[in-house]
């Protein structure tokens, strides 16, 4: 396997030398290849001949090389300097997105897991005073400098970050799932709210959720968010915001959730995956309060079709995250109601909740696909 991986690797490099090698010169602006044709003929060109290469690997061999391909991309494209910021800009980003940027570029990580790389040269970190290594993970609000005669490569590792940067830049997208886009959705469906951050639109995709949160988008995906704002019944917990006080109080009274003691409602727990996808199940109608075991919650949810065998073991490997509960909650709206012949974001549309055009819309906004 060591020296089938190194053969094609050693495929893809060659390819790439040939089409650097081929290419019409730039001019004064564009020093080293035209940015039209390193975008078009010549990434197609690589693609196709990567692809081919690899027809007969498996799944990972394919995601290996291919990830090595868009590094070498992302650097050549650093240098082309195709994008330039005088100040900075906040982007969120999604798993496999490469900033990469030549002397000058500035980066600040605010939230997510975000690797450096560069094969020479220096990357600073000016916060320390001191240069970092190369395949570093980013200190969060620290400022990274990308130093002279250096070509710097920032990969996101975890499912999303989100970033300032300043500087001559070049932003190259994945096709990894697009949490982002589908909190924004559900945003615009009303299903899904910021919190008070100050970056990232709130969204904190990157952090645990509270059995609170995960509450209240139960209640949300129910239809019945208006009903609990305007409940006026008490509940006997000591541990709950007065924001959150409507929503507990709401589900307490129709039986949705209990405490996890007498008083207390273990409001800043971390909800767990199996926790969020029972909550679903209810959502939809497959289960209820008196299922106590949720121990197989994603099993069964796999079973009744709310998910995809591959989105039950990706979900039950790391850590369980705000992104994962807008994953779940986006593609719920699109799973069958129990006993019914129409799908959660329609019977939705029927409460009222928000309309089939804003529906439309909203999922206009993700443009990757499944796990």
């Amino acid at each position: 396997m060591k020296k089938r991986s190194c053969f094609l690797f050693l495929v893809l490099m060659i390819t790439l030398f040939i089409g650097v090698a081929t290419a019409a010169g730039g001019d004064a602006n564009d020093p080293l290849i035209s940015l039209s044709y390193l975008k078009n003929a010549f990434s197609s060109n690589v693609d196709y001949s990567v692809s081919q290469a690899l027809s007969d690997s498996d799944k990972k061999l394919f995601s290996d090389a291919d990830a090595q391909w868009q590094k070498i991309l992302a650097a050549a494209q650093a240098n082309v300097g195709s994008e330039h910021s005088a100040v900075f800009q906040e982007s969120r980003l999604k798993q496999n997105d490469i900033l990469s940027g030549t002397t000058g570029l500035q980066v600040i990580v605010l939230a997510g897991e975000v690797k450096a790389e560069f094969p020479s040269g220096a990357v600073v970190d000016v916060t320390l005073g001191k240069e970092i290594p190369s395949g570093s993970t980013l200190s969060l609000n620290h400022r990274y400098l990308v130093a002279e005669d250096t070509t710097a490569l920032f990969t996101v590792f975890s499912k999303t970050a989100v970033a300032d940067y300043c500087g001559t830049y070049f932003l190259s997208t994945s096709a990894s799932p697009d949490y982002n886009a589908m909190a924004s959705a559900l945003k615009a469906l009303t299903l899904f709210r910021g919190s008070d951050t100050g970056f990232g639109e709130g969204f904190d995709l990157e952090r645990a959720p509270t059995r609170v949160e995960s509450l209240v988008m139960l209640i949300r995906l129910l239809g019945e968010e208006d009903e609990a704002l305007g409940c006026t019944a008490k509940h006997p917990f000591r541990d709950v915001d007065p924001w959150a006080a409507p929503y507990v109080a709401y589900a307490y009274q129709k039986g949705y959730s209990n405490g996890v003691g007498a008083d207390t409602f273990g409001s800043s727990m971390s909800a767990s995956v199996q926790m969020y996808a029972e909550f679903i199940l209810r959502a939809l109608g497959y289960s209820s309060t008196a299922q106590s075991d949720i121990s197989d919650a994603l099993v069964r949810a796999a079973s009744c079709g709310v998910i995809t065998a591959g989105e039950c073991a990706a979900l039950q490997s790391g850590a369980f995250v705000r992104a994962d509960v807008v994953y779940l909650s986006y593609y719920a709206l699109e799973a069958p109601v129990s006993g019914q012949s129409l799908a959660l974001y329609e019977k939705l549309i029927n409460d009222g909740v928000f309309s089939a055009s804003v529906y439309r819309r909203s999922t206009a906004l993700v443009a990757t696909q499944r796990i």
